[in-house]
C-alpha cells in the first residue's frame, strides 16, 4: 500500500474531523481569494476611469464627491459652474485640454452626460455602429447601456429627471440615438452621451413647462427648483436676462482637465480654490483617499479569511496529534515491517497536504463562484465590470497559505512520530 492510499484510509477513517477542517480552510481560503480579486477589479476599474486627467474642477464642495461624480459617475454633483471657466481654463496657458460634463438625466438608471467627443476619445471609444453625435438631442449610448436598454441606431428615448431610474420622463424632449460604442471595459459603458446643449435645451423646456403648468404655485413660492445638478442654469436670474432677449447664463457640472505642465499641478489648484467660487480636486490624490477608505472594510474581510485559517490549522493539528496517539502502535508496526523513519514522516506530511490541498483548491473555486454569482444576481457589479473572475500570481498566495499552514500544524506531530521509539510504543500496547 503507497502513502498516498494510506494517507485516505486515515483520513477517511476520521471523515467528520477532515471534513470540518477542510471546510474551515476552504471558506478561510475563499474569503481572502474572493477580496484580492474584488479588490483589484476595483483598483483597475478606479485606475482606468480617472487616468489622463490631472485636475477636475466644480462647485465648492466635497472633492472626493466632485471626483466620484464627475468621474466614476457613482455619486451626486456637488452642484454647477459656470460655462464661462470653461472659456478661461482653456485660454490658460498651463492647461492642455478641457473637458466640459454636464449632469441631470439618466435613462433606465444609465446617466445622460453632456460633454463633446474628446470624452469619447479620452477613453479610446470606438464607435460599434453609426456616428458621433453631431447636434443637440443625438445620443451615442455605451456598449452596456445599449444592450440593457435595446436601444438601437435610429430609435428615440426621454431621459427622466434625476442621476437614477424612476424620474419624472422628458417625453417632451426625446434623444435620437445615432452611434453605439463598441466595449472599452471603462465607465463609457455605462454612458449615454450627448452633446452639452442637449442638456441644456432639456432643461430650459422642462423650466418653462413648469412655468406654464405651475404659475399658481410659483406665485406661492412652492414651484420645485430642486434640480440643482442640471445643466439647465434654472435659476430666476436667467429667465430675466431671457426674458430681455439676453443669452441665458449657462453652467455646466464639472470640468475636466488636463495639464499642459508639471508646474500647472502647484499653481491652477491653489489659485482656483482660493480665487474663485469654484473648487479643485485631484483624481489621484481623491482615489487614493477613496482606496484607504475602502481598503479598511477589505482588510477587516482578509483578517476574518486569516482567522478561518488559523482555525482550521489548529483543528488540523488537533486531529493530527489524537490520530498520532491513537495509531502509535500501527507506526511501530510499520517500523517493524521495515518503513523508514523518513517514511513515517511523510506520511503525517501527506494528511496535511491532502486536507490543506483539498481546501485550498475548494476555496478557490468557491471564490471563483462568488464572483460568477456576483454578476448573474447584482446588476450594479456586472455594470461596474467587478464581477469578472480573474486569475494573477496574486491569487496564487492564499492556495499556498493554505498548503503552508496545513504543514506547520502537521510538523509537530510529524516529528513526534518520525522520533518515537518502536520498543517502546509496543511495549504500550
Amino acid at each position: 500500500m503507497n502513502m498516498l492510499t494510506l494517507s485516505l484510509a486515515y483520513l477517511r477513517q476520521r471523515a467528520l474531523t477532515s471534513l470540518l477542517n477542510l471546510l474551515l480552510l476552504a471558506l478561510g481560503v475563499a474569503t481572502i481569494s474572493f477580496l484580492l480579486m474584488l479588490d483589484r477589479r476595483i483598483e483597475d476599474r478606479l485606475a482606468r476611469d480617472v487616468a489622463g486627467f490631472d485636475m477636475v474642477v466644480g462647485a465648492k464642495g466635497s472633492p472626493l464627491q466632485l471626483v466620484m461624480s464627475a468621474l466614476l459617475h457613482i455619486d451626486t454633483p456637488t452642484g454647477n459652474v459656470p460655462l464661462s471657466a470653461l472659456d478661461t481654463l482653456r485660454a490658460n496657458r498651463l492647461v492642455r485640454e478641457v473637458v466640459p460634463v454636464a449632469l441631470g438625466d439618466n435613462y433606465q438608471g444609465y446617466r445622460i452626460v453632456g460633454t463633446e467627443p474628446a470624452y469619447i476619445n479620452h477613453y479610446g471609444g470606438k464607435l460599434a455602429q453609426g456616428q458621433l453625435f453631431a447636434q443637440p438631442m443625438e445620443a451615442v449610448l455605451g456598449a452596456t447601456a445599449a444592450a440593457t436598454a435595446g436601444l438601437k441606431i435610429g430609435d428615440s428615448f426621454a431621459g427622466s429627471h434625476g442621476l437614477t431610474a424612476g424620474g419624472e420622463a422628458h417625453s417632451f424632449a426625446p434623444y435620437k440615438v445615432v452611434g453605439i460604442l463598441a466595449s472599452t471595459g471603462s465607465v463609457l459603458d455605462r454612458l449615454v452621451l450627448t452633446p452639452v446643449a442637449s442638456v441644456w435645451a432639456v432643461h430650459e423646456h422642462h423650466h418653462h413647462h413648469h412655468d406654464g403648468d405651475d404659475h399658481d404655485e410659483d406665485a406661492d413660492g412652492d414651484h420645485d427648483h430642486d434640480h440643482d445638478h442640471a445643466m439647465a442654469g434654472a435659476d430666476h436670474d436667467r429667465d430675466t436676462k431671457e426674458e430681455a432677449g439676453h443669452e441665458p447664463h449657462r453652467e455646466v457640472t464639472a470640468l475636466l482637465v488636463r495639464y499642459a505642465t508639471p508646474l500647472a499641478a502647484a499653481r491652477l489648484p491653489r489659485e482656483i480654490n482660493t480665487g474663485t467660487d469654484m473648487q479643485a480636486a485631484s483624481p489621484a490624490t481623491e482615489m487614493l483617499r477613496l482606496r484607504s477608505l475602502l481598503g479598511i472594510g477589505v482588510d477587516t474581510m482578509k483578517l476574518f479569511g486569516g482567522v478561518l485559517v488559523l482555525a482550521a490549522a489548529l483543528g488540523t493539528f488537533i486531529a493530527l496529534a489524537n490520530s498520532l496517539q491513537e495509531r502509535r502502535y500501527d507506526l511501530a508496526i510499520m517500523r517493524t515491517l521495515g518503513a523508514t523513519r523518513s517514511r513515517i514522516l511523510g506520511q503525517i506530511l501527506t494528511e496535511a497536504l491532502l486536507v490543506g490541498g483539498a481546501g485550498a483548491l475548494l476555496g478557490f473555486g468557491l471564490a471563483h463562484l462568488g464572483m460568477v454569482l456576483m454578476g448573474r444576481f447584482s446588476a450594479q457589479a456586472r455594470d461596474l465590470g467587478l464581477a469578472v473572475p480573474s486569475m494573477g500570481l496574486v491569487d496564487l498566495w492564499p492556495l499556498a497559505l493554505a498548503l503552508g499552514t496545513a504543514l506547520l500544524a502537521a510538523l509537530l506531530p510529524a516529528i513526534r512520530a518520525y522520533r518515537g521509539d518502536v520498543a517502546r510504543m509496543l511495549a504500550q500496547r
